[in-house]
């Protein structure tokens, strides 16, 4: 009996909302693992999106850092089409751009709402379905959408963001069932809380950090390399019977 895989030479990767946080933190591990990257934010370049390509390159591999609004079907079939003319193909999707706010469902502007449907869910949606029909076309593939744990579990201040999440939870679910035919897999992560600079007003106060902390059953929040196995797992062959699965990565919280 041989030893599953967790390798992924030869493989290409895209990683949206790969300038910071979790998405570089997966790009570099992939790159690590031996897969060509491409990394994609929608914010205009300030220079970070290049320079997690060139830690990519450093590693040995290739990357093409791509800026793309994922909430926009131009952008995104723009940035598909790009890759493909980069490195022939596409093994593997990340879905990680979000944004979100703090704020009762009852005091949510519509144009907040619309702001993070448009990024969180819809943004998913339109990057599974321009790379999945890629991906249908050669019969293999994987897709990972990084969800939360709030969108298993509701929070106050965080309606629209968990509802959202949880949208996202079963689109992985009902591309899982679709997709299975054409050999892509479709799985998702739901984290708990990451210390990244998007939710640094969450755990930059020391006390708050206590108090999260103190709710974690491993005793400390996560950073971003801590959701780095679960992706490798399900970006490699070692997860090759495992699709419309979700892999809660919060410290036993959800326990």
């Amino acid at each position: 009996m041989s030893l599953p895989s967790f390798a992924l030479e030869g493989k290409v990767a895209v990683i949206t909302g790969a300038k910071r946080g979790i998405g570089k933190a997966i790009a570099l591990a992939f790159a690590e693992a031996g897969a060509s990257v491409a990394v994609c934010s929608r914010a205009v370049d300030d220079g970070q999106l290049e320079a997690v390509a060139d830690e990519v390159r450093q590693r040995g591999q290739r990357c093409l850092a791509i800026q793309a609004d994922v909430s926009q079907k131009a952008d995104v079939d723009t940035m598909v089409q790009k890759v493909i003319e980069a490195f022939g193909a596409i093994d593997i999707l990340v879905n990680n751009a979000a944004v979100s706010i703090s704020a009762p469902l009852m005091d949510t502007e519509e144009g907040d709402w619309d702001g993070i449907m448009n990024v969180d869910l819809k943004g998913y949606f339109l990057c599974s379905q321009a790379a999945g029909k890629w991906m249908m076309g050669r019969k293999r593939g994987t897709i990972i959408n990084i969800s939360s744990r709030l969108g298993l579990k509701a929070a106050p201040f965080m309606g629209a963001y968990g509802v959202a999440k949880a949208g996202e939870l079963m689109l992985t679910r009902v591309l899982a069932v679709e997709l299975a035919k054409d050999n892509i897999r479709v799985n998702a992560i739901a984290p708990g809380i990451v210390r990244t600079e998007g939710s640094a007003s969450a755990w930059s106060k020391p006390e708050t950090l206590k108090r999260f902390a103190s709710a974690i059953p491993l005793g400390r929040i996560a950073v971003p390399e801590d959701i780095v196995g679960a992706a490798l797992f399900l970006a490699s062959d070692a997860s090759s019977y495992i699709t419309g699965h979700t892999i809660v990565v919060d410290g036993g919280v959800q326990a």
